[in-house]
């Protein structure tokens, strides 16, 4: 009688790697989902629907988890991710994504911002874009100390359109 081996066959490695493999799949499909369901809770807004409210063009976005207004928008046709920040004089933006988008610094001045005071630039921007609703040539501050790729959103852009806060939504008109 022939004596048998304990190698595990085929079948039993075919099995095991299945079942890793499977485990593998799901554990991704965790991740994708999770980490969806966080960029929705930071930026609720991702996709702006501009509507016509007689002859104005009308945005509303919604407030995210921690109480602000953060949607994706555009400065010069690229897309960027906008915090609306009516305390901000001007469009301010990182200088690492500034040198992405390829903004000119201009003159080079001090600010006082929430991370305290910093050295600055100026710089125009030829459109701003939140939705369909659009600002051309406006001023914008280059801000050295802060990084990430929020960019403020703030009054150069946002003093020329009716805004109004009700619950937990913020109405933009043009």
């Amino acid at each position: 009688m022939p004596e048998k081996t304990n190698k595990p066959d085929f079948i039993s490695h075919a099995g095991t790697g299945m079942i890793f493999v499977a485990w593998l799949v799901f554990l991704a499909m965790l991740f994708f989902i999770f980490e969806e369901t966080l960029l929705q809770r930071n930026n609720p807004n991702q996709n702006i629907v501009t509507t016509l409210n007689g002859i104005q063009k009308e945005i509303v976005l919604q407030r995210n988890a921690y109480g602000h207004y953060i949607s994706n928008g555009t400065i010069n046709g690229k897309q960027v991710v906008f915090l609306l920040d009516t305390g901000a004089s001007d469009v301010a933006i990182p200088e690492s994504l500034a040198n992405e988008i390829g903004l000119l610094k201009g003159q080079e001045v001090f600010v006082k911002t929430a991370n305290g005071n910093a050295k600055a630039y100026r710089t125009r921007l030829d459109s701003v874009a939140l939705g369909e609703i659009k600002r051309y040539d406006l001023n914008a501050t280059i801000l050295t100390n802060i990084g990430g790729d929020e960019v403020l959103l703030g009054m150069s852009f946002l003093k020329h359109f009716e805004i109004t806060q009700k619950g937990k939504t913020l109405t933009i008109r043009q």
